[in-house]
């Protein structure tokens, strides 16, 4: 299958979704809180019932997974689900920072082949499909070339930040602060930044889009483990990630194993 219908599908809903983000962004909105430091607005639900409709009216068979939808089971019977959210970065997007994203991935037996991660603020649209590549607004994107840690540009997470977690890395490479992880692994996609990594868990509809922008983009992404990313799994959280170009990869991984190793003696 070529997916050129799946993936026109996805930018569309993501463009809709942005405009509804667009408007909540230029006025005040009322937050409330799911669970502890998880806070969700109007925009993000707004902005998953109109990616919900317009993929549902295309593809009606499909299973679906949301951040802003009720879990089902039906899903996991499903040979193909759209994983989605439709606001990665809510904290940002309350505090007017610029740097979150709508991610939409339409996953065929847990591997994702179809993905939208869309930055509705600065108008950019990062797609890929299985096989052909990463474009940004149309144009084909690869990963960095930049092959040291010293030099490497690491985008890192302000939450983790300030919890101290990256204290151990700041020596070794140039971390940068950066929002939601679909904006971080968007822009090492598109060799915008080198690498970013997250020992935390991450839900899948945080990374499923990232994971395929990054792969279509040359780029090697895995869990915290080395082990391949799998989706519309149980269970949607995963256990972190780690994504860079090939070569850097290695190095990052051959650090993180060196200051989990130090932290654990």
């Amino acid at each position: 299958m070529s997916l050129e219908r799946e993936l026109d599908v996805a930018i569309a809903a993501a463009r809709a979704a942005g405009t509804v983000i667009r408007r909540y962004y230029e006025t005040p909105v009322v937050v409330r809180e799911k669970s502890r430091d998880n806070p969700v607005t109007a925009a993000d639900e707004e902005a998953n019932r109109t990616i919900r409709t317009i993929v549902s009216a295309a593809f009606p068979d499909d299973g679906w997974l949301s951040e802003e939808t009720a879990d089902s089971k039906a899903r996991l019977v499903r040979p193909r689900v759209w994983v989605v959210d439709p606001l990665d970065g809510t904290k940002e997007f309350i505090q007017h920072i610029p740097e979150f994203g709508i991610c939409i991935a339409l996953v065929e037996h847990g591997d994702p082949c179809v993905a939208v991660t869309y930055d509705p603020v600065g108008d950019l649209v990062y797609a890929a499909r299985r096989g052909a590549g990463t474009t940004a607004n149309g144009a084909p994107v690869r990963v960095s070339a930049t092959a040291s840690l010293s030099a490497a540009r690491v985008l890192a997470s302000r939450s983790e930040n300030s919890r101290g977690e990256w204290e151990p890395y700041k020596p070794h490479c140039r971390v940068e602060l950066t929002g939601s992880v679909a904006f971080k692994l968007a822009l090492v996609a598109a060799g915008e930044a080198d690498a970013t990594f997250s020992l935390t868990p991450k839900n899948e509809w945080d990374i499923c889009s990232g994971t395929l922008l990054v792969r279509e983009a040359g780029g090697t992404i895995t869990d915290r483990d080395g082990k391949p990313l799998r989706f519309n799994q149980p269970d949607p959280l995963r256990p972190g990630l780690i994504a860079a170009n090939p070569a850097l990869y290695e190095l990052l991984t051959g650090l993180i194993g060196r200051v989990e190793g130090s932290s654990a003696d």
